[in-house]
C-alpha cells in the first residue's frame, strides 16, 4: 500500500495560501492510497493553470500538457496502456472553456479515466478574468460591467453527453471529498468529479463560507444515483441550496472495449520488432 509520504514529492506547491486546490492535492493523495494502487500503475495529466501544477506534487507517473487539453493527453496515456488508473485534472476554465470540445466528446466515448475539475469559477493563473463557471453579473476587470452570459453547468452538461459517473465536491469538506474521489477512480468508464475550490485571491463572492451556507450531501436525502431525470432535477438546483456527492452512475461499454487491439494485451506491450513501416513511408510521403 502507498503511503501519503510514498506520494509526496520534494517539490513543495506555491499556492496561495488558504487555497482550496492544496486540499485537492490531499484528497487524490488520500484515496490513491486507501485503494492500494501503486504509484506506478498511475498517470496523472493537466492542462494549464494554477492546479494544473498537480502532476509535480504527486509521485506517480504525470504529464503538464497546454491549456485546455488534459483529455487528450489522458486520453493518448489510457490507449497505449489501458491497464493504468489515468486522471485528469484540470481548473474550469481548463476544461468548460479552452477544453471544453475535448470535455464533450470524452464523456460519450466513456473512455475508463476520472476528470477532477479545480472549480473555482474563475482564471486564477492570469488574474482573475471571469471563466466559464462565473455567475451572471459576476464583475472583474475584465468584465467590469459583469458577466453577460449564463454560467455553464458541468453536472447538466456530463448527463447531457453521456458520462456514467458524475459527481460534486467541496474542497473544504475533504473526507467527502476523498470519499467521492475514490468511487470515482474505482468507476469503470467515464468520471467527472467536479469540484468547488474557492479562489482566495480573485474570487471574493463563491468562498469558503459562502459554500458552506449552501452545500448539502446528496446521500443525506436519499437521492437516487441510478435515476438519470433525478440526476439532472438534482443538477439545475443552485441557490440557497447546492446538492455535493453522487449525482448519478452507470455502466455501460467503454472505449477501450471497443477497440480488438488491445484486447489480449496493453499497446505497450506488444512486439512491434518486425513491424515494417516502409510502405506506408512510401505511400503517404
Amino acid at each position: 500500500m502507498a503511503s501519503i509520504s510514498d506520494l509526496t514529492t520534494k517539490e513543495s506547491p506555491t499556492w496561495c495560501m488558504g487555497c482550496g486546490d492544496f486540499s485537492i492535492l490531499s484528497a487524490i493523495k488520500n484515496a490513491i492510497s486507501q485503494l492500494n494502487i501503486e504509484p506506478h500503475n498511475v498517470l496523472i495529466s493537466s492542462g494549464i493553470g494554477c492546479g494544473s501544477k498537480t502532476p509535480h506534487f504527486i509521485k506517480t507517473y504525470g504529464f503538464e500538457g497546454l491549456h485546455g487539453r488534459s483529455l487528450p493527453v489522458a486520453t493518448g496515456f489510457k490507449l497505449s496502456n489501458h491497464k493504468m488508473k489515468v486522471i485528469a485534472v484540470a481548473g474550469d476554465g481548463d476544461t468548460y472553456g479552452i477544453g471544453g470540445n475535448h470535455f464533450i466528446h470524452t464523456m460519450r466515448r466513456n473512455i475508463d479515466m476520472t476528470l477532477i475539475v479545480q472549480n473555482n469559477a474563475i482564471y486564477g493563473l492570469t488574474k482573475g478574468q471571469t471563466s466559464p463557471t462565473s455567475q451572471k453579473g459576476f464583475k472583474s476587470n475584465s468584465t467590469p460591467s459583469g458577466v453577460l452570459e449564463e454560467a455553464v453547468n458541468p453536472i447538466s452538461t456530463a448527463l447531457t453527453w453521456g458520462a456514467t459517473f458524475i459527481a460534486r465536491g467541496f474542497a473544504f469538506d475533504v473526507a467527502h471529498l476523498v470519499s467521492v474521489v475514490k468511487e470515482a477512480i474505482s468507476h469503470r468508464g467515464f468520471s467527472l468529479v467536479d469540484v468547488f475550490q474557492p479562489c482566495v485571491t480573485y474570487n471574493r463572492i463563491n468562498t469558503m463560507e459562502w459554500y458552506k451556507q449552501r452545500v448539502y450531501d446528496l446521500t443525506k436525502e436519499n437521492h437516487d444515483s441510478t435515476n438519470w431525470f433525478a440526476a439532472m432535477e438534482k443538477a439545475l438546483e443552485w441557490g440557497d441550496r447546492i446538492p455535493i456527492g453522487v449525482f448519478y452512475k452507470t455502466q455501460k461499454p467503454t472505449y477501450e472495449d471497443g477497440l480488438p487491439q488491445i484486447k489480449d494485451k496493453a499497446l505497450v506491450e506488444q512486439d512491434i520488432s518486425n513491424v515494417d513501416i516502409r510502405p506506408l513511408l512510401k505511400k503517404y510521403m
